[in-house]
């Protein structure tokens, strides 16, 4: 299971060799034999420790255990785990090259691409871990976000508010994935089910309900903080229902 503390920081490393790598640009030995190792797949085991341990996990020597190397050999392929990060980030942010998947016209797009984050956070729970104000832009970062802004242009809006409503999105999603992952993390460490962990409340709060000191509290009803109510979809098309109502206003302007 990973933990939440310690940020990690995405470009870390040597920027310069990081782009070669993420792009692919540095020079390849002309002769020699053919390496027994892929950048790939170097990368997508990084990516498989972190989900399943955590990215504190994720070292040049636990990763030549995991591909049964020399650890100085995993050194020819990538200088260090900040340079690894980054390609790990980029990896998993790859399109999965169904554009279909975010439906027709920019309100679609971005309900999709907040469904589709969220996802992306509960499969690699790592990336809450993750400093990424500064990224190291790779070709899965970049047709990412050509994808979705082929989508969203139609909007109207100016660019710099474009991207503003790319991270709007982005930050919710961040936010509920964190909850997500805190309660998780709870209920590992306390052995104790959300349930039950309000059930050992139940008395306490009811006499307080029924003391007069909390009346608005006292006058919801039953289901209002129950586990139907879905909170994440209903931010989400809250924050959508605002951009739409933005839009209109400017081409009504």
């Amino acid at each position: 299971m990973t933990s939440t503390s310690g940020p990690e920081t995405s470009g870390s490393g040597d920027i310069s060799v990081t782009l070669e790598l993420l792009w692919n640009t540095g020079k390849r030995p002309s002769r020699g034999p053919k390496p027994a190792l892929t950048l790939e797949r170097i990368v997508e085991a990084a990516i498989q420790i972190a989900d399943s341990e955590g990215l504190e996990a994720v070292s040049m020597r636990r990763l030549s255990k995991e591909l049964g190397t020399g650890t100085m050999s995993l050194y020819r392929y990538v200088p260090g785990k900040g340079e690894l990060l980054d390609l790990m980030l980029d990896r998993v942010q790859r399109p999965t090259g169904d554009e279909g998947a975010l439906g027709e016209g920019w309100r679609a797009a971005l309900e999709a691409l907040g469904r589709e984050t969220l996802a992306l956070y509960r499969r690699h729970p790592w990336l809450l871990q993750v400093n990424q104000t500064r990224p190291v832009l790779g070709p899965g970062a970049l047709d990412g976000m050509e994808m979705v802004l082929a989508r969203i242009k139609p909007m109207g809006l100016t660019d710099p508010e474009l991207i503003s409503a790319i991270i709007m999105i982005d930050g919710y999603v961040i936010g509920a994935a964190r909850t997500q992952l805190y309660q998780k993390e709870a209920e590992r460490k306390s052995g104790l089910t959300d349930s039950e962990f309000w059930e050992a409340q139940a008395p306490v709060l009811e006499k307080a309900m029924t003391s007069g000191r909390y009346p608005v509290l006292a006058s919801l009803s039953e289901d209002a903080f129950g586990y139907d109510f879905d909170h994440f979809e209903f931010g989400l098309q809250r924050i959508l229902d605002g951009l739409e109502a933005l839009v209109a206003r400017r081409g009504g302007a």
